[in-house]
């Protein structure tokens, strides 16, 4: 039969096989993805839990406080909460820098904890064994508490290691050198006075290790601003401010905000009490030159009554002496608050224009006045001016003297403007690691890995997985013999010098062990395959080879021997695999004195051929391993052997090696009249048996066909059509 090109394959994906592999490797999707599972559990028990504090506060409208440039800045939205300012004053390393000292959040004692469990272990409250005494890690109940540490600069931010020495004794040490010795509640110092250590508490069994760091005051803001976070609730210029601060440990982030909170508090006020501050210096300035004015304007005023015999002012010069009193007190008033105004804004702010258009207005008013005041007489004139001068600046020094006032009594009450509507509170409860969500994470990549693994091996496999794939490249298949799970009680790992790790051999004949087997039924079927394929045939000798070793040659050759045996033929089994054969496992004999032993003439046919412990089956092993076996072959003794085998045996079977492998096969395949190329199910792909085949067919052998061994009934075979599924029902 002239053979045909092997069927090209299909690039369509056969959904079908790939469930089918699925349904195969259910265990080992289930084994993958229970260890992922377990990873995240562990991952969600063991990992340091990072609990959260929050805080709630307000930031209030400024309250007029008397301060003039409040006054006048109100009527132009001066006094709307300023929240972006206020947040970046939250975050700036001001606040934070105080609020670390004073949560003494630069010196950090560290428990030395086992690896990995250590703080599962303190968390869960375990107690130290006893055969962990002496140990260096810290357990559940073990505490330090450290009071004073001082050190010189340059040894800020390296690691101390304080181990305990005792009950209430500890020593304190530096690259493994003892730096100093003390005792609880006493003050410890260095021989040169640079180290001062100070433990109220020591709570440790002797060998416990704490590591203590001094950091710098930058690191440690850099550490706080990190886990601190400020945001404003709801929309923009509610100045409500949510404050947040995140630490493994729950009391420090308690601590550590609510010290944020106070410093923030204290500074706002500070910052309102300045600014009375500033407005009442200012005020200090101006009284005594205001006073001096004053005294000056009165005597003026009496001396020229005094010189003009008490000059009375009439009821109309009265009158507008009032008016422009009233304007020259509001002139001098709006000085003051130019005054204030131009140290914080310059002249085209609102607050600044509006109060420039106030002053002319006035001036322009002042203008009218006195126009009239240049009608009347020059001595009413004279009085009115002076008498002006001195209310004027009376007013004024009044007006000086009550804001004065005032401004103590706004600095001495200075409030701020922020309010803490919720102190510092830990949750309960961890926001870190979310346990249900790692490990349902964890499930998900286990199972998405597990099934990508499957698929990958499944499409990287391109064994033969259907006797129709051999038909398709043109090769009858004789037989498909299923893989016994019974064939596995008679193999056994033997270790080789050439294989590390050794090989499986067979220990025994499945024929005779379990003969109602269904693999032991199909070689049952091969075997009458072969009677009538050798009808033809110039000789009865088989030789049973295959493209790569490992792939059953020796099972079905030992196998097909003893059910021909024991349909009463006389046979002839013969280890041609004089390199690495153990077809005499499967007899359970030695391999010394065999074939390679005949064919060197170091013994005789009637010496190297034993009995298969089966009843008219014999068989020759390999022999010692001889250094060319293919020359052994192709020797005028091998040829006499088989002539002599044909005389005694109905039926003579050769193992070969692979045929891609080595060319003893092409040498012993032509002296049979049959042979037959065995491909292992999932292992042989299509392109090396079709190889193998050529091979045979170049060194003019024809091959009978071929025979599927080791077919195993899979799921993903089963949905993706690749065979009958009642092949193997019948018993």
């Amino acid at each position: 039969m002239e053979k045909k090109q092997a069927a090209e394959s299909n690039d369509e994906i056969d959904l079908g096989r790939l469930f089918g592999l699925l349904m195969d490797h259910k265990w080992l999707i289930v084994a993958i993805t229970g260890f992922f599972t377990l990873l995240g559990l562990l991952n969600a028990m063991l990992t340091t839990p990072v609990y959260q504090a929050d805080s709630l506060i307000e930031i209030e409208a400024r309250r007029n406080s008397g301060n003039p440039v409040q006054d006048i800045g109100g009527l132009f939205g001066g006094g709307q909460p300023q929240s972006t300012s206020e947040i970046q004053i939250l975050q700036s390393r001001y606040v934070l820098g105080q609020a670390a000292n004073q949560a003494n959040l630069p010196l950090t004692v560290t428990p030395n904890k086992l690896p990995i469990i250590g703080d599962f272990i303190i968390r869960h409250n375990i107690k130290r064994p006893d055969f962990a005494q002496g140990w260096s890690s810290v357990w559940a109940g073990e505490s330090v508490n450290l009071t004073r540490f001082v050190i010189p600069g340059e040894w800020i931010g390296n690691a101390f290691t304080l181990k305990s020495t005792g009950s209430d004794s500890y020593e304190l040490l530096r690259n493994d050198k003892t730096i100093l010795t003390g005792r609880v509640g006493e003050l410890a110092q260095s021989r040169d006075g640079n180290v001062e250590v100070r433990v109220m508490d020591l709570n440790a069994s002797k060998g416990a290790e704490f590591t203590v760091v001094k950091h710098s005051d930058l690191s440690v803001i850099n550490s706080l601003r990190s886990r601190f976070t400020v945001t404003e609730e709801g929309r923009s210029g509610t100045g409500i401010l949510n404050l947040t601060l995140t630490s493994t440990n729950p009391q420090k982030a308690e601590d550590s905000l609510r010290e944020i909170t106070q410093v923030y508090l204290t500074q706002n006020i500070e910052r309102q009490s300045a600014e009375a501050e500033k407005s009442l210096e200012f005020l200090r300035q101006q009284a005594p030159e205001v006073r001096q004015k004053l005294a000056e304007a009165e005597n003026k005023l009496n001396n020229y009554r005094v010189n003009q015999d008490s000059v009375d002012l009439t009821q109309e010069t009265q009158s507008v002496l009032s008016r422009l009193v009233d304007i020259d007190s509001q002139l001098n008033q709006l000085k003051f608050d130019e005054a204030d105004l131009s140290r914080r804004f310059t002249k085209n702010h609102p607050a600044y224009q509006a109060l420039l258009e106030k002053e002319q207005q006035l001036r322009n008013d002042k203008k009218q006045l006195q126009k009239r005041v240049d009608n009347l007489p020059e001595t009413q004139q004279e009085v009115l001016r002076l008498q002006r001068d001195v209310n004027v600046t009376q007013g004024i020094y009044v007006q000086l003297l009550n804001k004065m006032q005032e401004m103590n009594i706004a600095k001495a009450g200075a409030i701020g403007n922020v309010r803490i509507i919720d102190k510092a509170i830990v949750q309960p409860s961890p926001i870190k690691p979310r346990k249900t969500l790692i490990v349902l994470l964890a499930f998900i990549i286990g199972l998405v890995v597990s099934i990508v693994t499957v698929l990958i091996r499944g499409m990287m496999n391109k064994g033969i997985e259907s006797p129709d794939q051999l038909e398709d490249m043109g090769m009858p298949v004789y037989a498909s013999i299923p893989l016994s799970t019974e064939q596995s009680r008679l193999v056994k790992r033997v270790r080789t010098r050439q294989k590390r790790g050794g090989t499986s051999v067979d220990i025994g004949i499945l024929a005779a062990r379990d003969p109602a087997d269904m693999s032991v039924e199909a070689v049952r079927g091969l075997r009458t395959s072969l009677h009538f394929a050798m009808l033809e045939a110039p000789n009865a000798r088989i030789m049973i080879t295959g493209p790569s070793p490992g792939i059953g040659k020796s099972f079905v050759t030992a196998n097909l021997a003893a059910v021909c045996a024991q349909a009463q033929q006389k046979v002839l089994v013969i280890d041609g695999d004089m390199r690495k054969g153990h077809l005499h496992h499967a007899f359970q004999g030695p391999s010394d004195g065999g074939l390679s032993d005949l064919l060197s003439q170091k013994m005789t046919v009637e010496q190297v051929v034993r009995s298969g412990g089966i009843e008219g089956l014999d068989y020759i092993s390999r022999g010692m391993a001889p250094p060319n076996p293919a020359e052994l072959l192709m020797s005028e003794r091998f040829t006499r052997l088989l002539e002599w085998a044909d005389q005694h045996y109905d039926l003579v079977i050769i193992d070969t090696p692979p045929v891609l492998a080595v060319t003893d096969a092409s040498i012993v395949g032509k002296q049979v009249g049959t042979t037959m190329l065995i491909a292992r199910f999932g292992q042989n792909p299509p392109k090396e048996i079709e190889q193998a085949w050529r091979r045979l067919e170049q060194n003019g052998i024809e091959v009978r066909g071929c025979i599927l061994n080791a077919v195993e009934r899979t799921a993903s075979m089963r949905y993706g059509g690749g065979y009958d599924n009642y092949q193997y029902s019948y018993r």
